[in-house]
């Protein structure tokens, strides 16, 4: 029987490894070892401690933390208990993450020693919250996580699970500033595990090394995270992105895999040392979650010396939709500027604004549909409906066209998203933490170009008669409202913004200049 076939559900994940290969580590972090058999003990006492602490199938456990290796234990316990683990960005300011927490009804919250503060100031306004634990020992109040589960019987308490049962709730940014949960089930997980594989560019070799940078309240970090797993494959987990910690389990961890966002990639290529470091173990860098430069690209590839692969999708879609193979990295391919071909399995189309399907070379926006697609925003019905038809073809908000090869390119954005580093950014959102300093009048938010970010939040700003402002003191009121990525990184000052007839802000108009002679419209 194959791998797949035994996979009846995502917590078969564990089970499994442990029977194949028990002593092989499945994850380090910070010189800890967790090997498959104890990963598998651990979730089930978790999954114990949560049915003890009174949890039911589908109560959310929210998770304020950076990356650490006990987050895996409790997300297969989670799943072993039914219960949906819904982890929060842990960049976002303290309202944000109040919100966040309060919508998903969290019951119980695993805080990382780091932000203990942070919820010491919101935790009055998280009625659902049941109890605290913490991570990491020594919190003077909360257990600390592996004690909480220690107490408890490691036998697995086997529970039926429902196909659409949510395996995990990943909060996205919500063009009205609102994030919303977004869930994905057990059908999701099991279609992505499918498909990838089918696709090939997610075949890994088992007890060789993954590395996960990419923060776990991240789709590209939990799904880098699982399908190594799944394989039996070891995870190298770094707690943040931090360059030199990168460069250096890279060679001494003897790193096969890797995931890292075009920033990240960027950033390590101008990090002392990496001109010299030896990479040779290296076989496979993903990237994706924002576009990248050719230059970028084709330093990186001198630089490593691997193969490459371009992922396309969103969160909505589990992170599936298209993907550009090593081959087509090649020089004379002529394809990096392409996010590739669908998956098998993936239905990807562009549809224009008369509501046809775009023919060779024709903008518009691109639909996803597959078994891949979220059950839907967590309590949101009437978003859900916009962003799913009934056909099932879900909206991404980008602007693409297919080649006469049938190779997808994103030329530009629907909607006004930023993409900034990996993150995604709504003008909404940060125009209200605008809106709210005391001398604007009037304000926009915009993406540029940025080489290191791909893109960069920049505010235009009409002040208010008489009163006055630096740029300054308006990004540092932005930052006292919202997460530090969101908040412009410049400042405009304008007289008067673009407006329609209707009043609406020209966008497009005032991104003009910035993006005048590039080739895509997005960073």
């Amino acid at each position: 029987m194959t791998l797949l076939a035994e996979i009846q559900s995502v917590a078969d994940v564990t089970r499994i490894q442990a029977r194949l290969r028990p002593d092989a580590e499945a994850i380090w972090f910070e010189g800890r070892v967790t090997t498959f058999g104890e990963l598998d003990r651990a979730s089930n006492q978790c999954a114990q401690a949560l049915l003890a602490r009174g949890l039911k199938p589908g109560d959310r456990v929210g998770v304020l933390a950076k990356n650490i290796d006990d987050f895996f234990v409790l997300w297969f316990g989670c799943i072993k208990a039914r219960v949906t683990l819904a982890p929060v960005n842990w960049r976002l300011a303290p309202p944000e993450i109040a919100f966040i927490l309060k919508d998903a009804r969290a019951k119980l919250l695993v805080v990382g020693e780091d932000f203990g503060g942070v919820v010491d100031m919101i935790v009055s306004d998280l009625p659902d919250i049941m109890g605290l634990v913490q991570f990491e020992p020594g919190h003077p109040r909360w257990p600390a996580f592996r004690d909480w589960i220690g107490s408890h019987d490691a036998s697995d308490p086997n529970l039926a699970i429902h196909p659409d049962d949510d395996v995990i709730q990943l909060y996205t940014s919500g063009t009205t500033g609102l994030p919303k949960g977004v869930q994905l089930t057990q059908t999701n997980f099991l279609t992505l595990f499918a498909l990838a594989l089918e696709a090939g560019w997610a075949k890994y070799e088992a007890e060789k090394t993954n590395l996960v940078v990419m923060p776990l309240f991240h789709v590209a970090g939990t799904n880098c995270g699982l399908l190594a797993l799944l394989q039996g494959v070891r995870n190298i987990l770094t707690r943040e992105v931090n360059p030199v910690e990168i460069i250096a389990r890279l060679q001494d961890k003897q790193v096969a895999y890797a995931f890292l966002a075009p920033t990240i990639i960027n950033m390590l290529l101008q990090t002392p040392g990496v001109e010299t470091a030896d990479f040779s173990k290296l076989e496979r860098i993903f990237y994706g979650a924002s576009p990248i430069s050719e230059s970028v690209l084709r330093q990186a590839q001198d630089r490593f010396g691997c193969d490459f692969t371009q992922l396309y999708g969103l969160t909505e879609t589990i992170g599936g939709a298209t993907f550009l193979p090593p081959e087509d990295h090649a020089p004379e391919r002529d394809k990096l500027r392409s996010c590739g071909k669908p998956w098998p399995g993936f239905e990807v189309r562009v549809l224009t604004p008369t509501g046809e399907a775009g023919k060779t070379g024709e903008v518009g926006e691109i639909q996803i549909r597959a078994k891949g697609v979220m059950k839907g925003y967590w309590n949101r019905p009437d978003a859900t409906a916009e962003a799913i038809c009934p056909q099932g073809w879900f909206s991404s908000g980008d602007a693409g066209y297919f080649d006469d090869e049938g190779y997808l390119y994103i030329y530009d954005r629907v909607k006004d998203m930023i993409v900034s580093g990996g993150e995604n950014v709504y003008p909404a959102e940060v125009e209200n933490a605008l809106f709210s300093h005391p001398a604007v009048a009037d304000a926009a938010v915009i993406g540029v170009p940025d080489e290191r970010w791909g893109e960069a939040v920049k505010g235009i700003v009409v002040l208010k008669p008489g009163a006055t402002a630096t740029p300054e003191d308006i990004i540092a009121h932005a930052r006292g409202l919202i997460a530090g990525y969101k908040a412009p990184k410049s400042i405009d000052f304008v007289a008067a913004l673009p407006r329609n007839p209707s009043g609406k802000v020209l966008r497009r108009e005032l991104r003009e200049p910035f993006w005048k002679g590039r080739e895509r419209l997005v960073g």
